[in-house]
This record gives C-alpha cells, structure tokens and sequence, in this order.
C-alpha cells in the first residue's frame, strides 16, 4: 500500500525525483537518481527510454534553489532533452522558456512542456548508455550484498 504522505526521510528535491521517476515509467522511461555523466557533473535525475533517448530532469524545490544553480546549462550536451521538475508552489515562469518543465510532487508528476529535442551525437550515447547500466547494476549489487558493494566499488 502507498502511504498517504511522503516519506520524512525524503528531502525536497528527492520527493520530486520520485514523483518524476515514477510518472516517467508511463513514458517507458526508467531513471536513476544523483547520476554523475562526466567528472564533476551530478545531475538529479537521468532518465533512459527504450530507444536510448536520454533526458535529465534537476528538481528544483525552491526559487532560492533554482536561482542558485549555476551549473544546468553544463548539463545540455548530456542528454536529448532537459527538464525542470518543480512543486506546484513554484513559479514557473522563472525557467528557460528553452528547457521542459514537469509538475511533480512525491507521487506523481505531469509534464507541462516538453524540452526542445537535441539529439546527442551517437558515440556519447553509446558512452552514456554503457555508464547508465553499469551504475544501475552497482546501484542493484549494492542492495543485494551492501557489505561487499561498500568494499569493492571504487
């Protein structure tokens, strides 16, 4: 059964990224949280369809928090489409009329305007659709035998 309110262990922007994980699943997209594409890129949530499209989604839970983001632009070259997910409380006006924007909360989300398709070039897909699976393999290893997945990931 689905509880009824989020979980408290959840911060904001977590809340978000499971309502868009969640929503996006009817799109036949799976996504994996905190993935890091490049070295020193960390994006909220990056989301593979079922013909290797990629879209990254950065949740925003604040304007404060959006306003303070200085590194999505670096996020572009990484993915076919980018997405802002944000509350019902935010004011949306405030994003990139160039950028997708979904309603989201912990349990569900909506897309509001898809982000314009920019198609990545064929080898970065290859790259980041091999690092996408591997990171879903450690992630599923990591939960089935923490003890050792703690030891031997680098």
């Amino acid at each position: 059964m689905i509880s009824p309110t989020p979980s408290p262990l959840l911060q904001p922007g977590q809340s978000l990224a499971r309502g868009v994980a969640r929503a996006l699943l009817g799109f036949d997209f799976v996504s994996l949280p905190e993935f890091i594409p490049a070295p020193g890129l960390r994006v909220d949530l990056m989301c593979m369809g079922s013909k290797a499209e990629i879209w990254i989604v950065e949740c925003k839970s604040s304007r404060a928090d959006f306003q303070t983001d200085r590194k999505w632009q670096g996020y572009l070259p990484w993915c076919d489409r980018f997405f802002w997910a944000v509350d019902a409380d935010f004011p949306t006006d405030l994003l990139p009329d160039q950028t997708g924007v979904i309603l989201a909360d912990g349990f569900g989300a909506e897309v509001l305007r898809m982000g314009p398709e920019t198609l990545l070039p064929p080898a970065r897909r290859k790259v980041l659709v091999r690092d996408f699976a591997r990171a879903a393999a450690r992630r599923l290893h990591g939960l089935r035998d923490p003890g050792f997945s703690a030891i031997s990931s680098a």
